[in-house]
């Protein structure tokens, strides 16, 4: 069995008309979602799928650099293949490897699961993940709605300004009652300009929310200040979580070696694929941490996590977030028809945990028409008008790369 052809397609999802959220430093704008789907092509017949970082850069990388090198090579030795490139060039590598091992599942006739170790359960916990700059009163409906779903938590992203941050978690715990998990993904707190919370803020919004009691708070500082991290986390308010903006395995490393987070998230479609998700799972054990996992694309992303996350138990893999996108008569946040439609069938999902598809490799598959139903519209697909100093910031496909001014 040899590689004869290695494509990524680009797609784009239209928003009906784009979508304007208003925030504490300024205004956000969605005009689309972008997704990526990777193939691999043998000369028997058989195809691999993987989803990939959705953004020009990464597609150009597969269609030549990874194409190149891949065409030729049986995909049975994926583990002695060795490709060498920068550090962009190999994460898009290792989100194209997952369609080779979604091949040599189908090949071998067994999961993904089992070609990385093997399974120790069959159904991973998700956590519900929407909430984009709406009134208090909203996220509260919001997250009840989630959890009328049946998931077990909910995420959402603040950034009303710290007292309206404050009460909206609050209705979000009266809307929801004790029992149900609220996570706080702090994201914009550092791109808000000259808006942006100061530490002292963060440390004192983090304290009121403590009577709440958030599972976790998510990236409340600047990614790349684990001192920051480390001494939030020693004053014991609320537990911590961050990780999907580290570039490299030693970045988590050093959030770990710090004691500087109890949740370490990564992202494996664009932070180094499989192989370096295990080696976080384990750090996350050694050091007495959790992993939750950063998805935040199509059903054919969740999938490919969970494919990963069952080789290890709940204690270690806790989490892997699923994201609400709205439907007619289902709540959530703006609507994404393809991240559903990727996929063949839907996903089971059963009182809020993912239950593992029997079938080989991915388990489940993908449906190529989407390819054409939804073609790529160049250019970012959101974008932050901050109000002071006035600049534009324009988000692409990859959450560990930071976003750029536009």
């Amino acid at each position: 069995m040899r590689i004869t052809n290695v494509e990524a397609f680009l797609m784009s999802c239209p928003m009906p008309e784009q979508i304007v959220l208003p925030f504490w430093g300024g205004v956000r704008t969605i005009s689309k979602r972008d997704a990526m789907l990777i193939k691999i092509t043998a000369d028997n017949g058989l195809t691999g799928y993987a989803p990939g970082p959705a953004f020009a850069r990464a597609q150009e990388e597969i269609n030549t650099k990874v194409r190149s090198f891949l065409i030729g090579k049986n995909p049975l030795e994926w583990r002695q293949f060795g490709f060498i490139g920068s550090l962009e060039t190999l994460k898009t590598y290792y989100a194209t490897e997952v369609a080779l091992l979604d091949m040599v599942g189908k090949y071998e006739g067994c999961s993904i699961s089992e070609l990385m170790g093997g399974r120790v359960r069959s159904e991973i916990k998700l956590y519900g993940s929407a909430g984009m700059y709406m009134p208090p009163d909203k996220y509260a409906e919001e997250a009840a709605a989630i959890q009328s779903m049946g998931f077990s938590a909910y995420k959402m992203r603040p950034g009303l300004g710290p007292d309206d941050d404050l009460k909206t978690v609050e209705l979000m715990r009266n809307a929801t009652g004790p029992d149900f998990e609220l996570m706080v993904d702090a994201h914009t707190w550092w791109r808000m300009g000259d808006r942006s919370y100061s530490e002292k803020i963060i440390h004192d919004l983090a304290g009121s929310f403590q009577q709440y009691r958030p599972y976790w708070l998510e990236d409340p500082l600047p990614p790349e200040d684990h001192l920051a991290y480390k001494k939030l986390k020693a004053k014991n308010i609320v537990p911590v979580a961050t990780g999907e903006h580290e570039q490299e395995y030693e970045g988590f490393e050093d959030l770990a070696r710090l004691n500087a987070t109890d949740f370490l998230q990564m992202d494996v479609c664009c932070q180094g694929g499989f192989d370096m998700g295990l080696k976080v799972f384990d750090l996350a054990a050694d050091h007495k941490l959790k992993f939750a996992f950063h998805s935040w694309g199509t059903s054919l992303e969740v999938l490919a996590a969970a494919q990963l996350g069952v080789c290890r138990e709940e204690s270690v893999v806790e989490w892997l977030e699923y994201p609400c996108h709205s439907a007619p008569g289902r709540a959530g946040m703006y609507p994404f028809p393809l991240a559903e439609e990727i996929l063949s069938e839907d996903l089971e999902i059963e009182k809020g945990y993912l239950k593992m598809p029997k079938g080989p490799g991915l388990g489940i598959k993908v449906n190529e028409a989407v390819i054409d139903k939804y073609p790529f519209i160049p250019g970012p697909w959101s974008f932050f008008h901050q109000d002071s100093p006035k600049r534009t910031i324009a988000v692409t496909g990859d959450h560990s790369v930071k976003w750029v001014k536009h």
